[in-house]
């Protein structure tokens, strides 16, 4: 009779393992969908062994099943400690075009993921329009900021100036930035400047994709409206004002222009260095310039505006720059502005100006294939613009004709890309998340976040711009260094670019697409100030590493935080920037 008692109660433990391993299985997928020819993985994510060894795509419409293959090998990711174990479901081979789930089977229960759908160019053809209306609901334009912004008062000063215009900078913040952040030094992101420079490269890339989907004189007004605003931020003395800053006050009479500093301190330090959004709002000013199109000012003012500010900064930058030296940042936006100073007027000042910078910025490069950030041993790591070096040495690549020029280009450029795809693969990482090395109290680490402890004091938010720069990265790097289609190291790029933004769009251990008003799961809506708020087409901050772990490990997500859940979930404009960038780079001819 013991040994029954004993006997059943083990099979009851069995049981009730086996119940709970297989109860609530999760299929982790790109919420919106993939190019037929393109990578294509889901992630099935169990607290215990699957017993299905194998998964199948079933058409949505029909519910039949299209598409069966084996799942991958079981893999955990330690440091996140979700207690899961991770499989692939692989099915890049398919490519038929129509609309899909994907579904497991266990103990005869069938498991469904989110929808998704396959089809060419999908990405591009479906998202592009949202993220044009996105940036127009952006726009600063409503009566209480244009009345102010129309008579802004410089901090500490009597002078007031018009820089009406432009975006506000987030889906709780109607402030309006070049950059943030300058007092850190090394971690200043591209702002404004970066989403007028990247609708310019989307209206220049896919003109034809853009005229036949209707978009593109709404994208290039969207671009045009960016130009002119920065054209009103450059001071009489040729710098560019840096912040309009709210103070997160309702009152649209408490705006000033200002410099800032953590915690909300600001300055008269507003004048913008190359890597403070001067840089990129240069190459964004030559390179619109070209289209021969006026907003509120002309082609040629335009280009005479990027002119006399790129000559300003290379007497004065250093002295803007808060710690007065030049780090990579400046050397990658310093080039961006050079580049298309030399494709706009072909100028031979330009081309050595580029090639200087370029070299500037080879030079950061280690043996390992990461960036220097200064002249110690920092690496290079940014929370919304990792990918930017190699994309202003791919936007060089496309005017410079000197071939030992563009073999050492190239040869950096393909350092960073391998350098990315081995510090991404050297631990198991199903999910193919973007991971980076890093200093934390003086030891150089790898890790899958950014740390939370950096020089910034307090800015660690969800890193969905970073995640769409390496994508562009990747492609536009991938293009750039003339890779064999069929060659390892292009699948693995394509493979890296088709994860991160997969995980935007839902492929990621909380099924979120952070995409707002695609997909199945979105983050809760934000309001801001004069009406302003989340929008369809906006792109919120994203997943973290784990709240109070200074080294960025762990992982988290968080919607409600007590007032700190925007760390998460809010909109920020170089999210959809950058995607812009990636998704347009992904277009078929």
């Amino acid at each position: 009779m013991l040994k029954f008692r004993k006997q059943l109660k083990y099979a009851l433990i069995v049981l009730f393992l086996s119940v709970t391993a297989y109860s609530s299985p999760i299929i982790y997928v790109n919420q919106v969908g993939f190019d037929p020819k393109s990578p294509k993985i889901a992630i099935i994510g169990c607290e215990g062994k699957l017993s299905s060894a194998t998964f199948a795509i079933i058409d949505s419409e029909s519910g039949k099943t299209v598409f069966t293959s084996k799942i991958g090998s079981a893999e955990s990711v330690e440091d996140w400690k979700l207690g899961k174990l991770y499989y692939k479901a692989d099915f890049s081979s398919f490519q038929k075009p129509g609309n899909y789930k994907i579904s497991i089977k266990i103990e005869d229960q069938n498991y469904t993921s989110a929808r998704f759908s396959i089809e060419e160019n999908i990405l591009a053809k479906r998202i592009i329009s949202s993220i044009v209306h996105y940036y127009n609901k952006q726009r600063a334009n409503t009566p209480e900021e244009l009345q102010a912004d129309k008579n802004m008062l410089l901090f500490g000063s009597t002078k007031k100036v018009d820089v009406h215009g432009g975006w506000c900078d987030a889906s709780g913040d109607v402030s309006k930035y070049f950059s943030h952040l300058a007092y850190a030094n090394f971690v200043s992101p591209q702002q404004t400047p970066l989403v007028t420079w990247s609708l310019i490269n989307t209206s220049e890339a896919i003109p034809k994709q853009l005229t036949q989907w209707k978009i593109k004189d709404s994208l290039d007004n969207e671009a045009i409206w960016g130009a002119d605003y920065m054209m009103r931020c450059l001071s009489d003395e040729d710098y560019f004002y840096m912040i309009v800053f709210s103070y997160f006050d309702k009152n649209p009479a408490a705006r000033r222009i200002v410099g800032l500093h953590a915690n909300s301190v600001t300055t008269d330090e507003y004048q913008s260095a190359f890597r403070e959004g001067a840089g990129i709002a240069i190459a964004s000013l030559a390179r619109i310039s070209q289209w021969n199109k006026n907003g509120d000012f002309t082609s040629k003012e335009y280009l005479d505006g990027a002119k006399r500010a790129y000559a300003h900064l290379l007497i004065n930058n250093t002295k803007y720059d808060d710690d007065g030296k030049e780090n990579i940042i400046d050397d990658y936006c310093a080039l961006m502005a050079s580049t298309e100073l030399w494709i706009a007027t072909n100028d031979n000042f330009y081309k050595e100006e580029a090639r200087k910078w370029a070299h500037k910025l080879e030079n950061r490069m280690t043996d390992k294939g990461w960036f220097r950030s200064n002249e110690g041993n920092r690496p290079f790591w940014h929370a919304a613009d990792a990918g930017l070096p190699i994309v202003a040495l791919t936007r060089y690549l496309k005017k410079e004709t000197d071939s030992k020029e563009i073999a050492s280009a190239k040869n950096v450029i393909k350092k960073a890309l391998v350098y990315n795809l081995s510090v991404t693969n050297n631990v198991p990482n199903p999910f193919g998340y973007a991971r980076q090395s890093f200093l934390f109290k003086d030891k150089i680490q790898d890790g899958f976040f950014i740390p939370h402890e950096n020089e910034t004091g307090w800015w660690w938010q969800g890193e969905n711009a970073r995640l769409a720069s390496l994508a562009t990265a990747a492609i536009e790097g991938g293009k750039s260094i003339s890779l064999q289609k069929n060659s390892k190291i292009k699948k693995s790029l394509d493979l890296y670019a088709s994860q991160q933004l997969s995980w935007i769009l839902g492929c990621n251990p909380y099924s979120m697409c952070f995409l707002y008003k695609f997909g199945e799961n979105n983050v809760p809506y934000m309001h801001s100030n004069y009406g302003h708020g989340s929008e369809k087409g906006g792109i919120s901050n994203g997943i973290t590493g784990k709240d109070g772990n200074g080294d960025g490990s762990g992982i988290d997500f968080k919607t409600e935080d007590k007032g700190n859940e925007w760390r998460w979930t809010e909109q920020w404009i170089p999210h959809s920037a950058w995607f812009l960038q990636a998704i347009t780079a992904m277009v078929k001819p």
